[in-house]
């Protein structure tokens, strides 16, 4: 009995020196500590990823301008949009140094209209890189690199890469007022190319 009475306290004695052993570990570990503070951080981190992926798939919006040649289409920043005479059947048949010279106005998501934009009339075509590229009226939309500034509308009546390029009115219809002299790019005036075309970068 004395034999089975000190194998029980011997049990007991050590099954209570573990739990003190793990209390001690898990209020004095600076590991523990510091794994419970960086999933904190971690968490937080994953919710901001998942916001922003969700405010970039709400695509760009697209507003109004106007100059002397009237009331345009522009892409989020300010910067006039085009259309390319050369496009037909709803596709883009600008790309390589083409899509160089004129960006292609490319979303992650739907587009939206701004004031003065008929919602009904943007939509998107998919490019040969992969993006998608808005589109109003069956346009593809595209911006002129030599337009460094919003209400610069350079590109107005150039044709570069062998066709017109007009400023797009809310209706859908080209511009063909206010071409100016200074519209023709420098780069190659051949057609699209093969190079994947651009996407836009900067432009918004």
């Amino acid at each position: 009995m004395a034999s089975r009475g000190t194998a029980k306290f011997r049990i007991g004695g050590v099954a209570a020196l573990a739990t003190t052993a793990l209390i001690i570990a898990g209020c004095g570990s600076s590991s523990s500590s510091s794994s419970s503070a960086a999933a904190a951080p971690a968490a937080a981190t994953s919710a901001a990823s998942t916001t922003s992926s969700a405010a970039a798939a709400t695509g760009v919006t697209i507003k109004t301008a106007k100059d002397s040649a009237g009331t345009y289409l522009a892409g989020p920043n300010g910067h006039a949009l085009y259309l390319w005479v050369a496009d037909s059947g709803g596709k883009s048949a600008c790309s390589g140094a083409c899509a160089h010279a004129w960006p292609p106005l490319v979303t992650k998501g739907n587009p939206s209209a701004g004031s003065g934009v008929n919602a009904s009339d943007l939509g998107t075509i998919m490019r040969s890189d992969g993006t998608e590229q808005v589109t109003y009226k069956g346009h593809p939309l595209y911006y002129f690199i030599a337009d460094t500034s919003a209400g610069s509308t350079r590109g107005q009546g150039s044709e570069g890469f062998g066709a017109k390029w007009c400023l797009i009115a809310p209706s859908g219809t080209a511009i063909t007022a206010g071409a100016t002299a200074s519209a023709s790019y420098s780069g190659s005036s051949s057609g699209g190319g093969s190079s994947s075309s651009s996407s836009g970068g900067g432009w918004g």
